[in-house]
């Protein structure tokens, strides 16, 4: 068969065929049972890491500064994937043992805090300084002027960054494969050894998180969109 003057053997196009079908399930069972899952739940504690974090970059406390602002550069200073590698294969031989999937969840989220911290600090300072005043004024302390008025502000300032953020976590998860978790970039790597049909396997894994992020990305239009409506033009 030629397309294009370009020879087609019927039996290899067939035999594709095949295996990106018989792949797509276990591939997709390892989105929704690793990739996805360690993608919210990093994301959810590194958010608290976030806000700890910023708080004690803005806070009068010298010693918080300091352990906010090392663990911040440390974490944008070094490569995610060294970060994990210490995590899983360098502390057990200091007698520190974590299972793939906690490494990674570990790992994620402080990659995630360090850098979302930033995003948070960036939105706490942009909210005018008479909205502080103005809790003031009223009796608020810090902490609840910060619970009530900054941080709900913030929080949409925040929100399109953020958002970035997450789509990002979804395609690094691809390097927890390098730590033994069984997510969908492991699972294709798995497959592909068996057929040795690697360029198909990692061709259907790049589809499949592209329409997660894409899916994500229309998410993420419509929730600006609604917090578009609080913002006085």
């Amino acid at each position: 068969m030629y397309y294009n003057n370009v020879l087609i053997d019927p039996e290899r196009l067939q035999r594709l065929t095949d295996i990106a079908q018989s792949s797509l399930r276990p591939l997709l069972e390892g989105a929704i049972t690793y990739t996805i899952p360690l993608t919210l739940i990093a994301f959810f504690f590194g958010l608290i890491i976030a806000i700890f974090t910023a708080l004690a970059r803005i806070s009068t406390s010298k010693p918080l500064q300091i352990i906010a602002r090392i663990y911040v550069s440390a974490i944008r200073g070094t490569p995610l994937l060294v970060q994990l590698f210490i995590l899983f294969y360098g502390l057990p031989t200091i007698g520190v043992v974590i299972d793939p999937f906690p490494a990674a969840v570990l790992g994620f989220s402080l990659n995630v805090g360090a850098y979302a911290s930033e995003i948070l600090r960036a939105a706490i300072l942009s909210i005018p300084k008479g909205q502080w005043e103005a809790a003031q004024t009223i009796g608020m302390g810090y902490a609840q002027s910060l619970r009530r008025i900054i941080l709900p502000q913030a929080a949409r300032v925040s929100i399109p960054p953020l958002s970035n953020s997450f789509i990002g976590l979804v395609k690094d998860t691809s390097l927890a494969s390098l730590i033994l978790v069984t997510e969908m970039f492991r699972r294709a790597q798995e497959i592909a050894a068996t057929n040795y049909e690697f360029l198909l396997l990692y061709v259907e894994v790049a589809v499949i998180y592209w329409v997660i992020c894409f899916i994500l990305s229309l998410i993420q239009g419509r929730i600006e969109h609604r917090l578009d409506r609080f913002v006085k033009r």
